[in-house]
């Protein structure tokens, strides 16, 4: 019987499979993206790494890939399904709202882009076409990890979505183009195949999307009446493979199809689920993709060509940054979406790989040079997350300063309520104290929470409060009340007990976790401690009686005997002489009071 360890694609794959096991939860612990750690498996275990022994140590073909063509084909498939997935995200209707930005500053970023770094490689010596064939391929930004990263919805990742958008319909005239200046092809022929090409394409994704949204919604109707996961799923699969292969079909790029999939199945009922079952496919091609990006770095290259592989990164990652932060200032932008985007979209592509093997073929640049750039996309590939916290950090910055956010900046009154914390709990305390015209002053050590607040008018300032100086500086002796709604259970118990030791009669009222939390705030000398856990769970149980008919006033009755029982459980657990205070969820009248409206019960997640 044949042994499946004699077969290389079995053991590549499991490889991958073992890569991914290790990478995602290993990164994941020291909060790094699982990104890095995927190129920097293919570069490791790849051909041009350990993969180069296999000739000597025969054991190492279980633990390394020697051939990157062989999974190249799943790569491409997650790069497919990505799409399909940033599909899903969109609908007709808001990428019609981003026209704008991505027919303008989309179109704008990547010509402008390409013909300052073509134009610079042209002096360095580069012949004209391909001088222009390296600039477009470099201008391209990466659709698999920049979005990621930013997201669809934020400022910043609206602007990513929309000129990668432009970029991932630019591919095909591109590829196109370069083909209709090669040496090989006449110019007239080159550019008749890709008018035909292109109108054939046209006419294909007419015909998808007039079927699409006729079809797709029985499709999946039907698959959702059988309750099969498993039908749900090989639905899912094939609509995304069909659209590919439609549009591959025409000469456009497969991941136009993907695209198109995602936004014809995102106006269905069914683009949740949709979005949800493919989910573990996309993040484990997203990995075999990158792992592939790896294999492209041979390090001995790298140590022999250091200085200029440093230099062209750095100038293509300059340029990018650039052109792209300015037009989008120019477009209106705020300064810290503008910078904070420009840094994010700077390295080169997935795609850039594509377009420089398709100038290669095209005769216009030589094999040696396309060499010299993949490895320059490689490492521009892999430093993307690092350029993504440099330049959050940097936006941030400029953000705080632009609206005036420092610490220093905002005064700090006497006879003021201070709360530490401003999620959504915080926010909604500082409106009802500003409703009440009671004065305030927030805290938060998140900068982009204190931007947002500043910008939308709430007294806030930026401070680490597990320094001694910064609640000093809040001059708690003058303040009216301490409230703490931050979801540190450590740390709300060392703040209480340290400003109740200096300021023995401020009230303090704090959020807690659940009774244990509760009364450990309690013992620490909070005059207040709410149980997250505990108000949210007699909130629905009061809900779930009264739409079950039940009177409201057995309800209440169960609610306050509850509530008795779970203050001796505070009592016990914090070892207390007199029971602790629990708030009162309803009145007699069951309207809410105003503490009422505060929803303790809101998880960590809803509130940051």
């Amino acid at each position: 019987m044949h042994s499946p360890l004699g077969n290389p694609a079995f053991i590549d794959a499991i490889v991958i499979l073992g890569a991914a096991g290790i990478v995602i939860p290993a990164f994941a612990r020291f909060r790094i993206t699982p990104i890095i750690g995927f190129i920097l498996v293919g570069i490791l275990l790849g051909p041009s790494g350990l993969g180069s022994l296999q000739g000597q140590y025969d054991w190492l073909q279980f633990v390394t890939i020697n051939d990157r063509e062989a999974i190249a084909p799943f790569a491409e498939f997650g790069i497919i399904l990505l799409l399909f997935s940033i599909g899903l995200e969109l609908s007709f209707k808001r990428l019609w709202s981003l026209r704008r930005l991505v027919f303008g500053v989309g179109a704008a970023e990547l010509i402008a882009s390409g013909l300052i770094i073509g134009s610079v490689l042209y002096l360095l010596g580069q012949n004209a076409p391909g001088a222009l064939g390296l600039g477009l391929a470099l201008a391209l930004s990466s659709t698999a990890l920049v979005l990621p990263m930013s997201g669809t919805k934020s400022p910043v990742g609206r602007a990513a979505l929309a000129m990668l958008l432009f970029e991932d319909v630019a591919i095909v005239p591109i590829i196109f183009l370069l083909g209709a200046i090669s040496p090989a092809m006449t110019s007239d022929g080159g550019w008749d195949d890709l008018g035909r090409t292109l109108l054939l394409g046209g006419a294909v994704i007419t015909v998808m999307l007039v079927l699409g949204r006729l079809i797709l919604p029985r499709i999946f109707a039907q698959a959702a009446r059988t309750k099969s996961p498993e039908l749900f799923l090989a639905v899912s699969l094939l609509v995304i493979i069909l659209a590919s292969l439609a549009t591959a079909a025409t000469g456009l790029s497969p991941i136009v199809g993907a695209l198109l999939a995602g936004l014809l199945i995102a106006e269905t009922e069914y683009h949740g689920e949709v979005e949800v079952i493919t989910q573990p496919f996309k993040g484990l091609a997203l990995g075999v993709f990158l792992i592939t990006v790896g294999m492209q770095v041979d390090i001995r290259v790298v140590l022999e060509n250091w200085a200029s592989l440093i230099t062209a990164v750095v100038g293509v990652v300059v340029v990018k940054a650039v052109v792209t932060g300015g037009l989008l200032r120019f477009a209106g932008a705020r300064p810290g979406t503008a910078t904070e985007a420009g840094v994010l979209m700077a390295s080169p592509s997935e795609t850039t790989l594509i377009v420089l093997a398709a100038a290669t073929q095209a005769q216009l640049i030589q094999p040696q040079t396309a060499a010299f750039w993949q490895i320059v996309t490689a490492i521009g590939l892999t430093i993307t997350p690092l350029l993504a916290k440099f330049g959050h950090d940097i936006a941030r910055r400029m953000e705080m300063r632009s609206d005036g956010a420092g610490q220093d900046e905002q005064p700090v009154e006497a006879q003021q309520t201070i709360i530490i914390g401003f999620g959504r709990v915080g926010k909604l305390i500082a409106d009802l104290l500003t409703t009440h015209d009671q004065k305030f002053l927030a805290v938060d050590t998140d900068i982009d929470t204190v931007a947002k607040a500043r910008r939308d008018g709430y007294p806030i300032m930026f401070g680490n409060v597990s320094r001694n100086e910064m609640l000093d500086r809040l001059r708690l002796g003058h303040a009216k009340a301490l409230v703490l709604t931050m979801d540190e259970p450590v740390l709300s118990v060392q703040i209480v007990k340290k400003v109740r030791a200096w300021v023995p009669d401020l009230p303090i009222v704090a959020r807690a976790r659940d009774i244990d939390h509760a009364a450990e705030l309690y013992q620490a000398g909070a005059t207040n401690a709410v149980p997250e856990a505990l108000e949210g769970s007699l909130q629905l149980s009061e809900a779930v009686l009264v739409e079950n008919g039940v009177a409201m006033g057995p309800v209440i009755a169960s609610i306050h005997e509850l509530r008795d029982i779970y203050r001796k459980q505070i009592q016990e657990h914090g070892d207390m002489e007199q029971e602790p205070k629990l708030k009162s969820m309803t009145t007699s009248t069951n309207r809410a009071t105003a503490d009422d409206l505060v929803p303790d019960g809101l998880s960590p997640q809803e509130q940051s």
